[in-house]
């Protein structure tokens, strides 16, 4: 793509503007940068932006502070950040500095960090309310309080504190859980990269290929549209594929096996989660087909039900209605498909839910429930991965000794839209018999 997509610095604004609405005239919020972390001694692990600060600023550089103060006569958005420095920038690389995070980043004011215990006390005076992520960070808590302290300390002159604290998540995230138009065109190209991606791991399959040599030509990918990893690589091979979370991609890749690859890309910050089971040497046997066709009806069932208005566990629940339709018909389970739905004994073979948010996160924040306990319903603009899977370990004692060693997972990133779900990432192929002609080419 010659002109990637990006998030308009106006759309950065309208989330600031509609985040100051939420808190009121009374209210301040504070976000925090993530900071750089230690990977070894004097080395970093690669920077990546927190992803609220991130969704409100578009500002890259770490240790940044926002302070969000409706009605402020200078202004309702103050950044602190880096102050710039020669030095540090001929050894590190650019700092926007203030000047820069007002001229690009749309701060209305900006202050380098030394100026925060100064500054902050300030914005946070006759305030009523401070907005903050409570509890995920000890050393940004305890910054927070010591800022009220010195607000509380200024009683005497007439100054009061803010006597309410929020968790910035109650106000935020679901702002976050809708996308935009902006937003879907990044989440699209994620998803085409991320398609691409994996046809090319399918077509470099072959007995004796390790595990992590497919996961190269994965990332290899990625890092040719400028993208990362959005979450940790798993390509398990035969019986690894039934560890969920497998990680170790250290094996070779066995004649006659299924390989189970879960990669996707980010995009600025955006992430696209694909999961596909394909046969090694290119072939499904008659059991791994059977297996894999129940798997796919499930999905497609599930892929259905996201429509606008339904209940976030519909999916679900048609997922989980086909897949023990399946496991019966295969001879794994027995007996009345409605009674085993009820005891949960498909959870033998299928132990997760059949999806999640996506977003800034790959499983992106947003809640499930409504207040009163009862599940979400479906709105467009939201999107949600649909990922049904069965899993015959060779240790559990449930599996049938015929299908020992298949795990199957199909996944697909789904935009609930008016008109009905839209996949964003069909680019790669999940009927069998097109896995089976890729792979032949």
């Amino acid at each position: 793509m010659s002109n990637p997509p990006r998030i308009p610095s106006t759309e950065f604004a309208a989330r600031r503007a509609a985040l100051a609405k939420a808190l009121g005239p009374s209210g301040v919020a504070i976000v925090f940068a993530n900071q750089e972390c230690t990977r070894s001694r004097d080395t970093e692990y690669p920077f990546r932006q927190d992803s609220d600060f991130r969704y409100l600023t578009g500002f890259p550089e770490p240790e940044a502070v926002l302070v969000l103060a409706p009605g402020h006569a200078e202004g309702e958005t103050t950044l602190f950040v880096r102050p710039k420095d020669r030095e540090r920038e001929i050894w590190d690389g650019y700092r926007a500095g203030p000047e820069g995070a007002q001229a690009d980043y749309g701060a209305d004011r900006a202050f380098p960090l030394e100026a925060l215990d100064t500054e902050l006390p300030k914005l946070l005076a006759d305030r009523e309310v401070v907005a903050h992520t409570l509890g995920v960070n000890a050393e940004q808590d305890r910054r927070v309080a010591g800022w009220l302290n010195a607000v509380r300390a200024q009683a005497r002159n007439g100054v009061s504190a803010p006597n309410r604290t929020l968790g910035l998540d109650a106000l935020l995230h679901p702002m976050r859980k809708h996308k935009s138009a902006a937003e879907m065109e990044l989440m699209r190209h994620a998803a085409e990269v991320s398609a691409r991606a994996h046809c090319r791991a399918m077509r470099e399959s072959a007995a004796g290929v390790t595990e992590y040599q497919l996961a190269a030509h994965i990332h290899h990918e990625f890092a040719l549209a400028d993208m990362e990893p959005a979450y940790g690589t798993i390509v398990g091979g035969g019986a690894n594929a039934c560890v969920l979370h497998y990680i170790e991609r250290g094996a070779p890749l066995a004649a006659g096996t299924l390989c189970l690859i879960d990669a996707g890309a980010e995009y600025q910050g955006y992430a696209a989660d694909i999961t596909r089971t394909f046969p090694v040497d290119g072939r499904f046997s008659a059991e791994q087909r059977a297996v894999y066709e129940v798997v796919l009806a499930a999905q497609q069932a599930a892929i259905e039900a996201v429509q606008v208005g339904a209940d976030w566990l519909a999916p679900h629940r048609a997922a989980t209605r086909v897949l023990t339709e399946g496991l019966v018909a295969l001879g794994a389970l027995e007996g009345d498909v409605d009674a085993l739905i009820e005891q949960g004994a498909q959870t033998r073979f299928f132990m997760h839910k059949t999806g999640h948010w996506l977003g800034l996160d790959v499983h992106d924040v947003g809640s499930y429930r409504e207040a009163d306990g009862s599940w979400t319903t479906l709105a467009p603009g939201q999107v949600l991965t649909i990922e049904p899977g069965l899993y015959f370990a060779p240790d559990n004692p449930h599996t049938p000794e015929r299908f020992a060693g298949i795990g199957i997972r199909i996944e697909d990133d789904v935009h609930v839209t008016a008109q009905g779900p839209e996949v964003l990432t069909a680019g790669v192929p999940k009927d069998p018999d097109e896995i089976e002609a890729l792979m032949a080419r």
